[in-house]
């Protein structure tokens, strides 16, 4: 027998693939997995069609087609007044987890350390140990998830090489504070520390509150990759198509391993987005349409017996159960879809040692009727 020394020993399938599996096979309505259920603007769809029938179907370009670039770099002048050159400094990628994992590829080496705030999206870690480097996470605690910055910097050491954030945060829906912006220039200055900001739900924010996109901060614009998707801004998210914005000595290293990855991404739905968001002059509020969503879905879990935690950001709710149960997160999601015919995401599977704290994570990004079915269903737990 052939052996294969596996580079993730400890990896199985993804906890969203396993919940969305299980609300099949029960018949469940699918809180878990962070998609829609509603239909995409229509006019976009005829869009992406009218591309495919003009002749837009061959090999893109590898970092994109310029105009869709310009138009991002428009879009963050706009509204973080920051200027990334569309030729040398946005490239177009496969979905905000492909430029996630190609940015980490640019940085780690064997041995080198990275930095992550748990509960973390799950894509994070495996990538960091596939290249060899080590994880050293900050478990954040509910129910606010704050971050004691004088703990983060006693992970720091000389062999520190990348800081990974995410705000709006998956799952907590926390979002980066002022404080926490000046802690990480404190913490990177004159390092070679690189960091990589998730930015995909930076166009949900909730309560006027502000995104603090780090593209906004020069002192850490220099050092980091941003990584953001159209699939969560325009509700595509089986489109797979995001983008990456760093500065250009950087997005050179980047580009590098995104041509032998994907080499170029789906060039019709490129043209298509990009004559979309100038008809629609960038403006998509989001933040109003889901904190609508937001505030139903809070409103109607008052009715269960869960303890609601904050939601600053994000299309996802967190709930504590301890006043329900004490059973293991694991245990109870998967009762949830067997016997309430509900699924969610158990919160340990975003911890690297699976903290349980008790909370459970629901995705809201749905029909109002879904989330009141759902809901219905949640009363009896």
């Amino acid at each position: 027998m052939i052996h294969l020394s596996s580079k993730l020993p400890q990896v199985t399938n993804s906890i969203f693939s396993e919940m969305t599996a299980l609300a099949v096979k029960h018949n469940a309505i699918n809180l878990s997995q962070g998609f829609p259920d509603f239909d995409i603007d229509s006019e976009l769809i005829k869009m992406v069609n009218k591309e495919m029938k003009d002749g837009h179907n061959q090999y893109a370009p590898m970092p994109g087609i310029l105009g869709l670039r310009h138009t991002i770099s428009k879009f963050i002048e706009n509204n973080y007044q920051s200027y990334y050159s569309p030729e040398d400094e946005i490239t177009i990628t496969a979905g905000g987890t492909q430029a996630i994992y190609t940015a980490i590829a640019t940085i780690i080496k064997p041995n080198d350390e990275a930095i992550i705030f748990e509960p973390a999206y799950d894509c994070y870690a495996p990538t960091v140990k596939a290249f060899g480097g080590l994880v050293k996470a900050f478990e954040m605690q509910p129910p606010l998830f704050d971050i004691d910055w004088d703990m983060v910097k006693k992970l720091v050491t000389v062999n520190t090489k990348l800081i990974i954030i995410n705000s709006p945060q998956n799952p907590t829906g926390r979002l980066l504070k002022q404080e926490d912006i000046d802690q990480l220039k404190i913490i990177t200055k004159n390092t070679d520390i690189f960091i990589i900001s998730d930015e995909v739900y930076g166009q949900i924010v909730f309560d006027n509150q502000e995104h603090l996109s780090l593209s906004k901060f020069p002192e850490l614009k220099e050092r980091t990759f941003i990584t953001a998707s159209f699939g969560k801004m325009l509700h595509c998210t089986g489109w797979k198509i995001g983008y990456c914005l760093a500065p250009q000595y950087l997005m050179k290293e980047f580009r590098k391993i995104h041509q032998f990855l994907v080499f170029s991404v789906n060039t019709p739905i490129q043209h298509a987005i990009d004559s979309y968001l100038n008809k629609n002059n960038l403006d998509l509020r989001l933040s109003e349409f889901y904190q609508n969503k937001r505030d139903l879905f809070r409103t109607l879990l008052k009715q269960t017996k869960f303890t609601l935690l904050p939601c600053k950001g994000s299309y996802f709710q967190n709930v504590s159960y301890q006043n329900i149960s004490d059973e293991k997160d694991v245990e109870l999601a998967t009762r949830l879809v067997k016997d309430f015919k509900v699924a969610c995401i158990p919160n340990s599977s975003f911890y690297t040692k699976n903290n349980d704290y008790k909370t459970l994570r629901f995705c809201f990004a749905k029909k109002d009727e879904t989330l009141e079915k759902a809901v219905d269903n949640l009363i009896n737990v």
